[in-house]
């Protein structure tokens, strides 16, 4: 299911699409597969879900938060946003669209989508 879920958000946005759980990336659509599959997630990330924080880089400038533990800190992408899937109060994983392109910026729209994809998640979660 959260294959097809990836592929969806990947196809619908035009972005890279991620998800996972509290650990590691456990699916990944519309590139970079091999690069985020199955690896385990960044301090970074990690502090973000714990904090049930929603990040959003609007301008290319901005630093992007290393999706994975051995991501060396070069900016590989120029935006992203990352969205807690939270279950019962708890950050069980997240939702994340990433660009490389550099004229894209994300902005409510992308916002949204990912705010939908970690509350339908959510929801399947709890059943």
């Amino acid at each position: 299911m959260l294959v097809g879920y990836a592929e969806t958000l990947a196809k619908t946005t035009g972005h890279i699409a991620c998800i996972t759980d509290k650990d590691t990336v456990i699916a990944v659509s519309g590139g970079a597969k091999k690069e985020f599959l199955e690896q385990d997630l960044s301090e970074e990330l990690e502090q973000l879900l714990e904090d049930k924080e929603i990040y959003t880089s609007k301008q290319n400038n901005e630093v992007s938060i290393p999706v994975i533990k051995n991501d060396n800190k070069e900016r590989r992408y120029n935006s992203q946003v990352v969205y807690p899937i939270v279950s019962q109060g708890d950050a069980i994983g997240s939702v994340i669209l990433l660009s490389k392109d550099a004229k894209t910026k994300m902005g409510d729209a992308e916002l949204k989508v990912v705010q939908s994809a970690a509350g339908f998640l959510s929801s399947q979660m709890d059943i």
